[in-house]
């Protein structure tokens, strides 16, 4: 999934359900490491507070986790609804 610059939604958002997608479909396992903000960066042209915000939304919603010094990980218990 491509991030679509002329949709509505918010770029951020964008960036965020392109990982959950990844979590979901398994391609991103429990305590796996997520990609860097400047992975996210460089993967979909956006700004490195874009990439910011959509690990912030993952992390709010449940489904990473973020040690300092260490990076994002995927949640080992995933939200429940599956939003």
């Amino acid at each position: 999934m491509d991030i679509d610059r002329f949709d509505p939604t918010p770029i951020y958002k964008q960036v965020a359900r392109v990982i959950r997608e990844r979590i979901k479909s398994g391609e991103l396992q429990p305590r796996d490491p997520i990609p860097s903000e400047s992975k996210l960066v460089a993967d979909h042209g956006v700004a490195r507070d874009t990439a910011r915000q959509a690990v912030a939304l993952l992390r709010s919603e449940g489904w990473v986790i973020t040690l300092p010094q260490r990076g994002s990980f995927v949640a080992e218990r995933l939200p429940e609804d599956g939003a």
